[in-house]
């Protein structure tokens, strides 16, 4: 860390010392100020597009799969590579 100044270093230093959720916390919020503003109307379409996804599941439209299966399907996937 040498590129950082001696505030931020103290700071990093003193964050590392917090529990794990209020590290993880920290975290999301210092990605999230990086993405700027939201444009209008995002945050709606994703609760709608949440709410579609729901009704489709709790209707049956639509197969949940489990991690488990996902993830040796995927391990499966790259061994053939």
């Amino acid at each position: 860390m040498s590129d950082m100044s001696i505030s931020v270093e103290a700071l990093f230093d003193s964050a590392l010392r917090l529990p794990s959720g209020d590290r993880a916390r920290i975290a999301a919020e210092l990605i999230a100020s990086l993405d700027g503003a939201t444009e209008a109307g995002v945050e709606a379409a994703w609760d709608a597009e949440v709410e579609r996804r729901i009704a489709q599941t709790d209707q049956g439209e639509v197969q949940l799969l489990d991690w488990d299966d996902v993830k040796a399907d995927v391990a499966q996937a790259v061994k053939r590579r």
